[in-house]
């Protein structure tokens, strides 16, 4: 429960926090985020006797006979080309590969690094990741551009603490290129056993040559949120830093707002630097005490000629005009990061600050394959509520500030300084 406090503050709200499961953002780490989840089992393949060409239900009548002919020639006439070859001997294992093989070539065919197969081992590995047991360096990854891009470094983590930022492009795992590579693929070279090490070969953002990082890898916790007061010439600035959209998120951001209201000031100060994302749950809830029942937060397209879903505030709405408020942002700031400032902004004309948030847009699904594999698949893009995709811009900040080198070494925050002297008007 939060209670009423002087000028800006007027209701009282209990909160739920909702558990729903409908977004995904994969990390390093790998970042724990919701999904749907749904089930579909495939039936097991021996050596194919026949083929069903023009009465099939694909549609299109697409012909699989080219894919049967493949299929077959490999069976009977494939011989590994060396002895050290991995490929296995046993018939049925040689066609559980080939079913792999198969599943990844339909993915790799869609072209979207966001839509991945995930076979028993990489699966398993994932199982483990959302339900909080893994280790790793502590960041998330994404392909931009065609290139592996690290999205943000979470706070305090071996990757930070390396020097690691949000925009760098990741050239070499360990000496190896990642041109071409898949994100899943990055992900399981980076991660590993805490205590051992991992190399890569970084590129800054706007500098000209590479460099090698050399990173530890340990137990990740992942941090949530951190508030604080600044006193300031214009008086006191309440600032919560958000690291994550978790499960714990909301009920978190609900106390970090009480505190708000006990330290009788008007000036808040939301950061969402370096957050790549989370539960889109959270940030509904979040977005939810600032803004009226049934305001538009958030936009799920679905693609032409399908009905979009739009998620809409719970309308916990406790703040009055007298609420002064700036949303600090960067290019670590994605996904659900991006739903909550986009919805503030546009819902409430609430100002961003910072630099343009990176872009995450998409919403993936996991579906099982089998009891032992499953698909990650891009169902849909993040609309802001004016219809704007956040895939294809990102958000640029309606003042733009940038964080130099000079300012990084010398512990100077322009961009938090420009909010607060925002706050002052």
């Amino acid at each position: 429960m939060l209670y009423m406090n002087d000028g800006f503050y007027i209701k009282k709200i209990r909160l739920t926090a909702g558990q729903g499961l409908t977004f995904f953002v994969f990390l390093v780490l790998a970042f724990v985020a919701g999904t749907y989840v749904g089930y579909n089992r495939v039936p097991e393949i021996d050596k194919v006797i026949g083929v069903a060409n023009k009465e099939n239900e694909i549609a299109n009548a697409v012909d699989f006979e080219p894919f049967w002919k493949a299929w077959n020639v490999l069976n009977d006439k494939y011989v590994p080309a060396n002895i050290s070859s991995t490929t296995p001997q046993n018939t049925t294992l040689f066609n559980q590969k080939l079913v792999w093989g198969a599943i990844q070539g339909l993915v790799n065919a869609v072209d979207d690094p966001h839509t991945v197969f995930l076979p028993p081992n990489e699966n398993e590995l994932f199982k483990g990741d959302i339900s909080g047991n893994f280790e790793g360096v502590g960041m998330e990854i994404s392909i931009k551009n065609d290139v592996l891009t690290v999205v943000a470094p979470l706070k305090s983590s071996p990757a930070e603490r390396a020097g690691v930022k949000s925009g760098d492009m990741i050239l070499e795992i360990d000496g190896k290129s990642t041109s071409g590579i898949a994100v899943d693929d990055a992900v399981s070279k980076i991660r590993g056993p805490g205590g051992t090490k991992v190399v890569l070969t970084i590129l800054h953002n706007k500098e000209s040559e590479s460099i090698k990082i050399s990173i530890t890898r340990e137990k990740i916790d992942i941090p949530a949120l951190k508030s604080e007061i600044k006193t300031t010439e214009v008086g006191k600035v309440f600032v919560i830093h958000l690291y994550s959209f978790s499960a714990t998120s909301p009920a978190l951001f609900r106390e970090a707002l009480q505190q708000f209201i006990d330290s009788k000031t008007d000036k808040l100060i939301l950061d969402i630097r370096g957050n790549p994302g989370g539960y889109l749950e959270a940030s509904i809830d979040m977005a939810s005490w600032f803004l009226p029942e049934g305001k538009v937060i958030v936009r799920e397209y679905f693609g032409n000629n399908k009905n979009e879903e739009v998620h809409r505030s719970k309308g916990y709405d406790i703040f009055n005009e007298n609420l002064k408020m700036v949303i600090l942002v960067d290019a670590g700031s994605a996904s659900a990061s991006e739903i909550l400032a986009g919805a503030l902004r546009e819902q409430k004309n609430i100002p961003l600050v910072g630099e343009k948030t990176f872009g995450k847009g998409s919403v993936q699904e996991l579906i099982d394959i089998t009891s032992e594999t499953a698909l990650k698949v891009t169902v849909a893009r993040w609309l802001t509520p004016n219809g704007n995709s956040i895939s294809d811009k990102g958000l640029e900040p309606d003042y733009k500030v940038e964080i130099t080198k000079d300012d990084v070494e010398h512990d100077r925050d322009p961009q938090l300084n420009k909010a607060i002297q925002i706050l002052s008007n």
